[in-house]
């Protein structure tokens, strides 16, 4: 394949935009698509080019990245036989799903690009909105190692870490365990606070000496402050946290394990969304606690 010129981004959501605002900012030739094609309007402005399908975004680029919301979201913008990827893309091409989504989606995808000669990853991040728009994400990628070698360059212009883990599916798993761990942080923080919140303590002064000690985690650093400063934007939704855990609960039961902590998690976090929070962002969680 010749040198990466032409990028196509299709899902310009709160991480997706910055990534794609970077790679533009990079010089790359930037083609983009989103369903609510208004927020492809500063981009545009700054160089980009809008196409109003998939498949024209596909066809115009020599690397298509997609960062969607759902697994069915993926499915279509791959898979429509009129406007898909697949349907307007061309041999020697990469594909890159950075939406978190079902490792059975990433074979799939795989499957099919490979009866017409594309390379693909599977490559969710890690990071959330901070990390999108500093460019320190964890990429965990599976797929054909040769596309990870082609696109390790890119991937190290937003990222602070990118590592492939083996054949398709391998970026979800090692993504789906990550979410558990998430959810386990997400939880400890929202306690902590709500205990020390009523034991009557200071509670920046809280959060800075515990993020010296044993119980310093990503949560607490980057979501603490966030719930003391009443925000609760989301640099990751509540109702894709869910599908996540969701995701990685259905993966654990398929390989015979139980996970009660991760259970509670999902429990908590669909007690919120019915609680109206679904579009807030995960440190809305405490709000199962304070008003």
């Amino acid at each position: 394949m010749t040198e990466i010129k032409k990028i196509g981004f299709i899902g310009l959501g709160v991480m997706g935009h910055a990534i794609a605002s970077h790679l533009l900012a990079d010089g790359y030739e930037l083609y983009v698509y989103n369903r609510t094609a208004s927020k492809a309007d500063d981009l545009v402005a700054n160089g980009a080019s809008y196409l109003p399908t998939p498949r024209q975004v596909a066809a115009a680029s020599d690397l298509v990245i997609t960062m969607v919301g759902y697994p069915t979201d993926v499915e279509e913008v791959y898979f429509d036989d009129t406007t898909g990827i697949f349907s307007g893309i061309s041999a020697q091409k990469i594909v890159i799903d950075m939406t978190t989504s079902t490792p059975t989606l990433a074979k799939k995808i795989a499957e099919k690009a490979s009866e017409l000669d594309v390379l693909t990853l599977d490559a969710p991040v890690s990071g959330g909105d901070i990390g999108a728009k500093n460019r320190t994400l964890t990429i965990m990628a599976g797929g054909d190692q040769v596309a990870f070698d082609q696109v390790t360059a890119i991937f190290d212009k937003i990222s602070k870490k990118a590592q492939y883990f083996g054949p398709a599916g391998s970026g979800q798993h090692v993504k789906m365990a990550n979410q558990i761990g998430i959810a386990g942080t997400m939880t400890a923080m929202s306690e902590l606070l709500v205990y020390a919140k009523a034991a009557g303590l200071d509670l920046p002064a809280v959060i800075e000496t515990l993020l010296a000690g044993g119980a310093n985690t990503w949560s607490l650093a980057n979501y603490g402050p966030r719930i003391l400063k009443d925000d609760y934007s989301p640099g990751f939704f509540v109702k894709h946290f869910i599908k996540d855990l969701k995701i990685a609960l259905d993966e654990s039961q398929k390989m015979g394990l139980d996970l009660p902590a991760t259970q509670g998690a999902l429990a908590l976090y669909e007690k919120l969304a019915d609680k109206g929070f679904n579009d807030a962002g995960t440190q809305a969680l405490i709000k199962l606690w304070w008003d």
